[in-house]
């Protein structure tokens, strides 16, 4: 029986005699481990289904004109003078007059401005045929430095912008594909994760079968679940008999993430915690690396080891013949606390050592975006309504400014303005 089905159909009634055993009474560690994960996650697919019924699918709010505008990179007077002409597509209007569109009108809105091609300029972001695929792994393995939250964000507003997105969950715990609508012990099958496209043996599958489309125009997923951890085990033994670069560790991903290129301009790849050999997969795949830090000295500590770590395994990989350059790589500092005067030291710290390789701006720690967490949610999808003004803009302006540059990155990379 597979791990995935071991997870499945709990008697919750046997569950919780289980785990109320009287002290007297001796159990199994491992027992009571699995008791208790298949009593959590009864309670958590329940919350699920209180949030979204069965029948309900996720789906992403209207954005107001202004908001469009902005996207789009247009004024919002012409906006509205072109809503006014009935040219391109047409808003929707509530009752006070307000216009409001959504993110499949948005997309329009580009393709109509290209096609009108009043001005040089593209609207439409994406990559000409002599532009790579740009693969941004975001990496470390200390646990709270930020890496899913980022990785969601930077893969909605790349979205937002009107680039062709692919996600890609490496992390067992699945939490960037539980943010985008799927629960990883219920939803996601055997051989659904990115490990059935690199896998050793012949159920290896085409990662075109795998991708799933997100409520998010432009964004797609590679969700993620337990299943993941096959390969941690099973590469070990294949690298006995690995007599060829072709069937190396390194070259699998990169393989599949090359059947699909042509669909995508980026691709964002959340790792998992830990530096085994998903993390240095994704790495080898990756045109371009970010590392989440938390300015604190036990994280910068960490991320030390980390990259020492990294820099020997990757040695080797290198030697064996992988790719190891990369566009770029930065250092996005998260939960950032403008007031903390030790945090404040350890960031100029880092921007000592590490100069332009430390992006300009960090992402603030919020509020709003734990509140937006709290319903599976990330700061693009809540209403600006749910939440004290102020805090909300200063959440989404940091967001904003963070993705941006990673944006300008990816643009440069291309040798665009």
């Amino acid at each position: 029986m597979s791990t995935l089905a071991c997870i499945r159909g709990p008697d919750v009634e046997t569950i919780k005699d289980a785990i109320h055993t009287s002290p007297g009474q001796s159990r199994a560690i491992h027992e009571l481990v699995g008791a208790h994960a298949r009593e959590l996650s009864s309670k958590l697919q329940a919350h699920r289904l209180q949030l979204f019924p069965p029948e309900a699918q996720k789906t992403l709010r209207k954005f107001s004109s202004g908001e469009a505008a902005k996207l789009v990179g247009i004024n919002d007077g012409y906006l509205r003078h072109l809503s006014l002409e009935g040219k391109g597509p047409q808003p929707e209007v509530g009752p006070s007059g307000r216009r409001s569109y959504t993110i499949e009108d948005i997309q329009a809105l580009r393709s109509y401005l290209d096609e009108s091609g009043k001005s040089d300029r593209r609207y439409l972001p994406r990559r000409s045929g002599r532009e790579h695929l740009q693969v941004i792994t975001v990496v470390n393995f200390k646990g709270g430095s930020g890496k899913t939250t980022t990785a969601a964000h930077l893969s909605q507003f790349l979205a937002l912008r009107g680039y062709r997105v692919l996600a890609i969950d490496l992390d067992p715990q699945a939490s960037l594909s539980a943010l985008h609508g799927y629960q990883p012990e219920f939803d996601i099958g055997e051989n659904e994760t990115l490990y059935g496209a690199i896998r050793y043996d012949e159920h290896k599958r085409p990662l075109r079968d795998i991708i799933r489309h997100t409520y998010f125009t432009g964004l797609d997923l590679v969700p993620g679940n337990i299943e993941l951890m096959e390969f941690e085990h099973e590469t070990p033994k294949a690298l006995v008999g690995a007599g060829q670069l072709d069937n190396m560790f390194f070259t699998r991903m990169d393989k599949a993430l090359a059947s699909v290129a042509e669909d995508y301009d980026v691709v964002v790849v959340d790792c998992p915690p830990q530096l085994g050999f998903l993390t240095m997969s994704a790495l080898c795949s990756a045109t371009a690396v970010l590392v989440t830090v938390h300015p604190q000295m036990l994280d910068v500590m960490s991320m030390c080891q980390f990259l020492i770590m990294t820099s020997d395994l990757l040695s080797v990989v290198a030697n064996a013949g992988g790719n190891m350059s990369y566009d770029w790589m930065r250092y996005l500092v998260t939960r950032y606390e403008p007031g903390d005067g030790p945090q404040n030291q350890m960031v100029t710290f880092m921007r000592s050592m590490f100069g332009d390789h430390v992006l300009n701006y960090p992402m603030l720690k919020s509020t709003a975006v734990s509140d937006a967490g709290i319903t599976k949610q990330t700061l693009y999808e809540v209403n600006r309504d749910q939440f004290t003004r102020s805090t909300y803009d200063r959440a989404v302006e940091a967001l904003n400014n963070v993705n941006g540059e990673i944006e300008g990155l990816i643009r440069a990379a291309w040798g665009r303005g």
